[in-house]
């Protein structure tokens, strides 16, 4: 075990940024409570190179069925007044036709997004912007332990299918049961440990599964990198685990807050730990 790492690199690249009108071509169910909404739009220029990108996705008001969204200006971007925005920010996929594409996962949650996601027909109009810019993979890493719960599996497979096959990697997703394994099927190899930690009937943010299974993981030889998603409280544990007990530079340890228990538009961008920033 060695628990001095060095630090890693992450080159930052920046896109031209655009918000771009766009309409739902069609939609699937990969897994029972997993659901791809396919998007049509102007797709030209759209970048996004890092294995953790993500869009701001503009959706309708659940209320009245009016979508309000930011436009450019030659001024900058520009917020309409009078009316609220409804956001969320999701991972984005780019098919093999140049279209859009999002995975949502439907939960019993009563938010807008949700809300969407769960009622979604073709034809239906949303906004998305972005990305800004992207994060690359890490150069340097010898392995890497990525994890999160639900919300987490459209960025966990999009780390898989941007770090290379030989990389050595161990993924541990907390999910209630085995009906959504099979998003991430297609994405096995054999450098590839994907580990499913069952929760069974407890509420999702509330248990240790993600923190005992990260504690359990023998440290290997070389430098790790570590990404996780998922609920904020969760990761918490986690991020103290690697950073304060096992003195992990911060540049080798990325948790993500996607969401908090109790909080309506938890904004991932926050620290999930204000302590230890």
């Amino acid at each position: 075990m060695n628990p001095i790492s060095p630090t890693l690199t992450r080159e930052r690249v920046r896109h031209e940024f655009a918000i771009r009108p766009m309409t739902v071509a069609r939609w699937r169910d990969l897994t029972p409570r997993m659901r791809r909404v396919t998007l049509s739009g102007p797709m030209d220029g759209f970048a996004s190179t890092g294995p953790a990108d993500h869009v701001k996705v503009f959706f309708p008001d659940p209320a009245t069925g009016e979508l309000h969204a930011p436009r450019l200006t030659p001024a900058g971007m520009e917020r309409p007044e009078g009316v609220e925005l409804i956001s969320r920010d999701y991972t984005p996929l780019v098919n093999g036709d140049g279209e859009l594409e999002l995975d949502f996962f439907l939960h019993d949650d009563d938010g807008p997004a949700a809300r969407w996601a769960a009622n979604v027909r073709e034809g239906d109009q949303i906004v998305v912007a972005g990305p800004r810019g992207s994060k690359l993979a890490p150069t340097g890493a010898d392995w890497f332990v990525l994890g999160g719960d639900e919300t987490a599996l459209p960025a966990l497979a999009r780390w898989l299918r941007v770090l290379p096959e030989s990389a050595r990697v161990t993924v541990l997703v907390e999910a209630q049961d085995t009906a959504d394994e099979a998003y991430l099927e297609d994405l096995a190899g054999p450098h590839r440990q994907i580990h499913w930690l069952h929760r069974r009937d407890a509420a999702p943010g509330t248990t240790t599964l993600l923190e005992d299974a990260v504690r359990a993981l023998p440290l290997a030889e070389g430098t790790g990198y570590w990404w996780f998603g998922g609920e904020a409280a969760m990761l918490k544990p986690v991020r103290r685990h690697l950073r304060r007990e096992l003195g992990l530079d911060a540049s080798t340890v990325e948790c993500s807050g996607y969401w908090k228990r109790g909080t309506a538009g938890h904004d991932h961008h926050a620290p999930i730990d204000p302590e230890d920033p």
